[in-house]
């Protein structure tokens, strides 16, 4: 029997197919795997489960390989080296598709939020500080007819687009390094500058690492409308965030939205002293359907792997 290890604690109904077929160790540990402990896991395991966090940069390639398959627990696989991986053998997989959804209405979560003061009013009647209803209190952005600008038109950045088009008769601006043809309303451009001019509310969409890091600076963001809103679901270091605190604080920007952070579980403690941004801990695909069909098409990629069959879902 093969011997797997699991990353993270994921849901019942994934441990207990996992057991059914391998030699399972589980990781019952908040943190992710340092690069040492990736290294040592790629020499102790057949199969490995990871996730975000969990540190399987070039160094962790260096030394015994006994992995042969790294089937990522989420969409992004940004925190591993896929070519250091490939060159050292071992294959990687990820879980599209069945995040699509739920990553957008988390997407559409903080653009009402931050557009509508929901987390700053929620707030408010906990601190039992609201004194009433007033025409001027608490005004915010009006959602409906706002242009929307997606940054990344994969699979989420459509869900969301879909979303904002068809529920909130938004215009649907959009910036894709490639040439994209979609099923509905929207208008390519040719800068992310001119995205963020253009729009009224910006969504990024696109995935971590690479030569995604840091792709919304402190340019892209002062291009942005005074009254634009900011919303990232995507990774935390696709955004510099010592330039959106900057945007945020000095009131260039209205507000933002973020679900992903740069160093997480860490968050800068300029955030938390903002009330024009609403935080959330990586929600994007948290219900537990989902995270059950995640799991279980990471456990079918090792099945795969583990038959001599093609990674269905092969980064």
């Amino acid at each position: 029997m093969k011997k797997l290890l699991i990353t993270r604690l994921l849901p019942q109904a994934n441990l207990d197919a996992a057991r059914a077929r391998y030699d399972v160790t589980l990781r019952d540990m908040p943190e992710g795997l340092t690069i040492e402990e990736a290294a040592a896991a790629l020499a102790d395991y057949d199969a490995i489960l990871p996730t975000l966090g969990d540190r399987f940069a070039k160094d962790a390639f260096t030394g015994t390989i006994r992995c042969g398959v790294l089937a990522n627990f989420g969409v992004g696989y940004n925190h591993i080296d896929v070519a250091a991986a490939q060159a050292a053998g071992v294959a990687v997989s990820n879980t599209p598709d069945v995040v699509t959804d739920a990553t957008a209405d988390i997407g559409m979560t903080l653009i009402l939020s931050t557009c509508r003061r929901a987390g700053e009013g929620e707030r408010l009647v906990r601190a039992d500080k609201w004194t009433g209803w007033a025409p001027t209190q608490m005004l915010g952005t009006h959602v409906t007819g706002k242009t929307v600008g997606i940054v990344g038109m994969g699979r989420i950045g459509q869900a969301v687009a879909r979303r904002c088009h068809y529920g909130f008769d938004m215009p649907v601006m959009f910036y894709n390094r490639s040439r994209k043809h979609v099923d509905f309303p929207a208008q390519q451009v040719d800068s992310l500058v001119d995205l963020m001019r253009g729009a009224d509310i910006i969504v990024v969409t696109v995935p971590g690492g690479g030569a995604n890091t840091n792709m919304i600076d402190a340019d892209a963001l002062a291009a942005m409308k005074t009254t634009g809103v900011f919303v990232n679901i995507a990774r935390g270091d696709v955004v510099d965030e010592p330039a959106l605190i900057d945007a945020l604080e000095n009131a260039k920007i209205a507000g933002a939205g973020l679900d992903v952070f740069a160093q997480e579980p860490v968050v800068p403690d300029a955030f938390r002293a903002l009330e024009n941004v609403t935080l959330l801990p990586h929600l994007g695909t948290a219900a537990l359907e989902v995270r059950a069909a995640m799991g279980q098409m990471a456990l079918d990629n090792i099945i795969a792997w583990d038959e001599g069959r093609a990674l269905p879902q092969a980064v």
